[in-house]
C-alpha cells in the first residue's frame, strides 16, 4: 500500500500566511509584487508595528517552502539587517510556522525580556 505525502507548502501560500497573520496582528507590510528590477536578496517581507509602549518593532523575513535555498545575496542582506539592534531579520519556511506566530505576536521578544531580567536578578543577588 503507498502512502502519499502531505502536498507542500509553496513559498507563495507560505507568503500569503504570513502576510494574513501580520495584518491580523496590526502590522504595516511591505511585499514587493515583482522584484525583478529591484537589488538582488532583499528579504520578502518588511515587517512594522507601533507596541503599546510607544516603540515599534521592525521584521524582515526571507521565505522559502521547505526546500527552497537561500541566495547569497539573500544571505548577506539577513547578516546584516540582522546587526541592527532590535530589528529581527530571519528566513522562515511553513515547518516555522510557530516561532513565526510567537516572534509576530512578540512573545518572543517578552521571553527574551523576561530571561534577561532573570538574569539581572540572578546577578544582583550573587
Amino acid at each position: 500500500m503507498r502512502t502519499t505525502k502531505p502536498q507542500e507548502v509553496t513559498e507563495k501560500q507560505f507568503t500569503a500566511q504570513v502576510i494574513e497573520l501580520a495584518k491580523l496582528l496590526s502590522y504595516q507590510v511591505y511585499h514587493p509584487f515583482l522584484s525583478i528590477r529591484s537589488e538582488p536578496g532583499w528579504p520578502d517581507l518588511s515587517l512594522a508595528r507601533e507596541e503599546r509602549d510607544g516603540t515599534a518593532r521592525l521584521i524582515f523575513l526571507e521565505l522559502k517552502s521547505e526546500r527552497g535555498k537561500l541566495t547569497e545575496a539573500q544571505e548577506k542582506w539577513l547578516a546584516l539587517l540582522g546587526k541592527v539592534p532590535e530589528v529581527v531579520a530571519r528566513a522562515a519556511r511553513p515547518s516555522d510556522w510557530d516561532e513565526i506566530v510567537e516572534l509576530l505576536s512578540g512573545r518572543l521578544k517578552q521571553q527574551k525580556e523576561e530571561r534577561n531580567e532573570i538574569d539581572a536578578n540572578h546577578h544582583h543577588t550573587t
